[in-house]
């Protein structure tokens, strides 16, 4: 008698999730796989955006590389520079304030200093000679891509009740992945030998097989 009262109170003591608790979960589970299932294509843009940047001329690569590379010096031995970071997710703010759907999206995905430099280079270059301002604008481009991407993830990672870092996973690999296709898409317009067909299709190809190949281990 006393083991089946011990037994009726552990398993009313035990609580049911309520419907609104159990979509969170689903939610939360389903972003964790969405964001598992976008890293074949983050490696392939990664790859092959490596492979086209590799054939541009070394008065292009070398600053964006070192734009890379000094944005990560400052940041880990000089200082964060977190509050540019903040303005630009303001500016984009202000400019999507109409749109509520973009409204906290746009902030972490649009790289806003990125995108100015590219469209101020654009620019110069239909007018002017960009040999002269080439080196700045590229460090420049590779400098303000590192920082958005960092503190992107930095500000996801951060975030709270983030079970099981699926916000963290799912929204950086977009971030990612969509940062990626827009530089892509400058280099290509600003530079002969980048080619956007090339890395979008050989990204496409390579994501393919790895989802392909996981299939017929999963599956078959």
């Amino acid at each position: 008698m006393e083991k089946k009262e011990s037994a009726d109170r552990l398993f009313s003591d035990i609580k049911v999730p309520s419907k609104g608790k159990l979509q969170e979960y689903l939610l939360v589970l389903l972003k964790f796989l969405s964001g598992i299932c976008l890293l074949p294509i983050v490696y392939a843009v990664t790859i092959y955006f490596s492979g086209e940047l590799l054939k541009l001329e070394p008065a292009v690569k070398g600053p964006f590389i070192w734009g890379i590379v000094g944005f990560i010096l400052t940041y880990f031995f000089v200082w964060e520079p977190a509050v540019f970071f903040k303005k630009g997710q303001r500016i984009l703010e202000f400019m999507f304030r109409f749109f509520s759907p973009l409204v906290k999206i746009a902030p972490f995905v649009l790289p806003i200093y990125t995108i100015l430099l590219c469209l101020a280079y654009l620019i110069l270059a239909k007018t002017a000679d960009t040999r002269e301002f080439l080196t700045l604008f590229i460090f420049g481009i590779g400098f303000s891509l590192a920082l958005h991407l960092v503190f992107s993830a930095k500000t996801l990672r951060s975030k709270a009740g983030d079970k099981l870092r699926s916000n963290y996973i799912f929204g950086f690999s977009w971030i990612y992945i969509l940062d990626a296709l827009l530089l892509a898409l400058f280099f290509n317009l600003a530079f002969e030998n980048f080619s956007f067909l090339t890395f979008f299709n050989s990204s496409y190809q390579i994501s393919r097989s790895i989802y392909l190949a996981a299939f017929r281990q999963l599956f078959l």
